[in-house]
């Protein structure tokens, strides 16, 4: 697929993007590589590989878990600029 200036300019202009005389040679260029490469992995054979959500075979370290008490509401609410009983008061966003 063939990418000219001109398409670029094109799609630039629908994403509100300012782009310069020769940004638009570079950028063109850019595309037309970043395509020709995309063109060669759609040739490789990749039927008998698995998919992969990672290329590398690592796991998450993740504790147990286990229940355990809360956090008190005094403790929670000790440096809440405004609070009222057990609840932080906030200004009102809806109007």
């Amino acid at each position: 697929m063939a990418i000219d200036k001109d398409t670029v300019k094109y799609v630039a202009n629908l994403a509100r993007i300012a782009l310069e005389p020769g940004e638009l040679e570079k950028l063109s260029q850019q595309l037309v590589d970043i395509l020709g490469f995309i063109g060669k992995l759609k040739k490789v054979d990749v039927e008998k590989i698995s998919p992969t959500s990672h290329i590398l075979a690592i796991n998450n370290v993740l504790r147990e878990d286990e229940p355990r008490g809360s956090l008190p509401a005094e403790k929670a609410l000790m440096n809440a600029p405004c609070k009222e009983e057990n609840f932080f008061v906030v200004p009102k966003v809806i109007e």
